[in-house]
């Protein structure tokens, strides 16, 4: 089968990059979306701004699939930290997705997918290796050569990979309050967003291989001081440019 792969941006500016990488590429309008249909490195992909949170993520990852047939899927943009020892740059790419906002008790165990009787979605293990090499080799390579010499010192770069648990929630997280208390509850969760676990259901219920790799770009509480909408556009853009292009290269 051949293969037709879907790339997700938690926000648009993490994926301009990436569109500029296809190849033959036509732009289609479907629900208030657009998605780049092209090639990267002669392998056929479909790109999308999956929009904020879990119920426009679903969406667009539904399209994704009813639409353009996408065969795997990967999600990429940024995360706040919640584990200890990840700092701002790190990348931790999914090996299970939990929705940390879902609460349907006393008729299902906190956390629980209604009807799915489970609480994580684990991520596809070959598309989970894939990215995990793709990052690996990329940072052996140097950070500097994904983003510059300059971003590194301005942003302090000295990224390392982690894989773990991702929680997602429609909650934007800045407290220390919020972070203990979703560690309290699911204490192996590494970073904390807004979409990777509503796309994961999708990806479970249309069976189609997932993973998701998130950039950490603050630390989840009150004590975040990187300028977020430039650590968007001169780390995280270039960060998914590079990854994309790698996994695109070992695929």
């Amino acid at each position: 089968m051949t293969r037709n792969i879907g790339i997700l941006g938690a926000m648009a500016q993490e994926i301009d990059e990436v569109k500029a990488l296809l190849t033959d590429k036509t732009i289609v309008r479907i629900a208030n979306r657009e998605f780049v249909v092209g090639k990267i490195n002669n392998v056929r992909c479909v790109v999308a701004f999956s929009k904020w949170g879990k119920v426009a993520a679903t969406i667009t990852a539904t399209l994704l699939i009813q639409e353009f047939g996408v065969t795997d899927l990967f999600f990429i943009g940024t995360a706040g930290a919640l584990a200890d020892g990840l700092k701002v740059g790190d990348i931790v790419v999914s090996k299970r997705l939990v929705q940390h906002d879902l609460d349907a008790r006393p008729m299902l165990s906190r956390f629980e997918l209604p009807l799915l009787n489970r609480v994580y979605i684990n991520s596809d293990p070959e598309l989970t290796e894939l990215a995990g090499k793709a990052v690996s080799d990329l940072l052996q390579n140097g950070v500097e050569n994904m983003v510059g010499e300059e971003a590194v010192k301005e942003f302090n770069l000295a990224p390392t990979l982690h894989f773990g648990d991702i929680a997602s929630g429609d909650q934007f997280i800045n407290s220390d309050e919020k972070r203990n208390e979703i560690l309290g509850l699911l204490p192996d969760v590494q970073c904390v967003e807004m979409e990777g676990a509503a796309v994961a259901q999708v990806c479970l219920e249309f069976n189609v291989p997932f993973t998701v790799i998130r950039t950490i770009s603050d630390t989840a509480d009150h004590n975040a001081r990187v300028d977020f909408g430039k650590f968007i556009v001169e780390v995280a853009n270039a960060y998914s440019r590079a990854i994309v292009l790698e996994i695109m290269r070992l695929i």
